[in-house]
């Protein structure tokens, strides 16, 4: 069938994207799924900085290939040996099919699903293959979704099945922007009652570590960030206190709040230096974790020595150390019942056609969530 789809065809195209337009809106032909996928009509589908990334080139990937992951939709065919899902369940989209079958599935870690990295690395479907094309030619699929479509054929191990009273602009970000949040603070971490935490970079996933670690019931949650107007948002979510995290004295300040520093701190935007302020401002005997996915030929350092004489950890959560088809639901109960109301991080939801001028947005940092409704 023909859909609408964003298509990026060059990546490290400059910004302003209104004006260089990476992602162009075309018709592709869009295949029947096979006998373990489903076709999904795009109810929504949020922008991320793993999008970004793809885009600026600092995670290359195959090209020409459709964008977007964070989606949410309707089931509308299914294939053969699809026993599970039906036409017309709610589901999200999860950017790691998981295979059920390598070490890291069967130990209950699916973000690590190997075939599903392979997959992604390659722009293919988790089983083999495309199923876009154009003009005769094949386009890959960016992380098993390339959700930026009216349309989209998926691996039934890339969704995850939802209530179908959320609408479809909310569910959507609890396929990236919520589990890696909140798992990377319930999962990855297990943050302690009563502990002290720290959040570097308060974008999607930095303001949902915040309501993890609320959740968590951490007794101090320090959000630092280099733009100051994203502080009050952090403060609505939980964040007791705000630093700016590129200023000279911001290391001493946080210690000093702290008794030295915190018990964990969480990188979450993607940047070294970011990195540095998440590792300097972690206590001896504490955690830094990070969620950042920086460009692959850019290196963090630290003292060697700090790791041993401060029995420090330092650790890396892929998707929140999720097992999605678990966490999603429990997720997603927290929100319904109002402990994780995650919607207020939603900043405005765009057209398809818009898509370049929302990730300029995303870009200069502006605003938290952004979601593509899609007719």
């Amino acid at each position: 069938m023909e859909i609408k789809a964003a298509v990026l065809h060059e990546m490290g195209l400059p910004a302003p994207y209104a004006e260089s337009k990476p992602l162009k809106i075309e018709t592709l032909e869009l295949d029947d799924p096979e006998s373990n996928e489903v076709m999904i009509k795009v109810g929504a589908i949020g922008l991320c900085h793993s999008d970004l990334s793809v885009i600026n080139g600092s995670r290359p990937r195959p090209t020409p290939m459709a964008l977007g992951h964070e989606a949410a939709g309707e089931i509308v065919k299914v294939g053969d040996n699809v026993k599970d899902l039906q036409e017309g369940d709610h589901v999200v989209c999860v950017f790691v099919p998981s295979c059920g079958h390598c070490i890291p599935c069967r130990e209950g870690r699916p973000a690590l699903c190997e075939k599903g990295a392979k997959s992604n690395e390659k722009g293919e479907l988790l089983d083999g293959g495309v199923r876009l094309h154009a003009d005769g030619k094949d386009v890959h699929h960016h992380v098993g979704v390339s959700g930026f479509a009216t349309h989209v054929v998926v691996s039934a191990n890339s969704v995850v099945k939802v209530d179908k009273d959320i609408p479809f602009e909310k569910v959507a970000i609890f396929g990236c922007a919520v589990i890696t949040g909140i798992g990377a603070i319930i999962n990855t971490a297990q943050v302690k009652p009563g502990s002290t935490v720290a959040v570097v970079g308060l974008g999607g996933i930095g303001l949902n570590a915040i309501l993890g670690a609320k959740l968590a019931g951490a007794s101090k949650i320090i959000a630092l960030d280099i733009n100051p107007n994203k502080f009050d948002l952090a403060k609505k979510l939980g964040a007791t206190n705000t630093f700016d995290s590129s200023d000279e004295t911001v290391l001493e300040e946080v210690k000093e709040l702290t008794n030295g520093g915190v018990n964990y701190a969480f990188e979450t935007a993607g940047v070294v230096p970011a990195m540095e302020v998440a590792y300097k401002i972690t206590r001896r005997g504490g955690m830094t974790v990070t969620t950042g996915l920086p460009d692959p030929k850019h290196n963090f350092s630290f003292p060697q020595v700090t790791l041993t004489a401060e029995e420090r950890t330092v650790k890396g959560s892929y998707v929140g150390s999720c097992v999605p088809t678990r966490d999603i639901p429990r997720f997603i109960e927290l929100y319904k019942q109002g402990r994780l109301p995650v919607d207020t991080l939603l900043s405005d939801t765009l057209k398809l056609e818009d898509i370049n001028e929302g990730f300029d947005r995303l870009h200069k940092g502006d605003v938290a969530r952004l979601v593509v409704k899609m007719d």
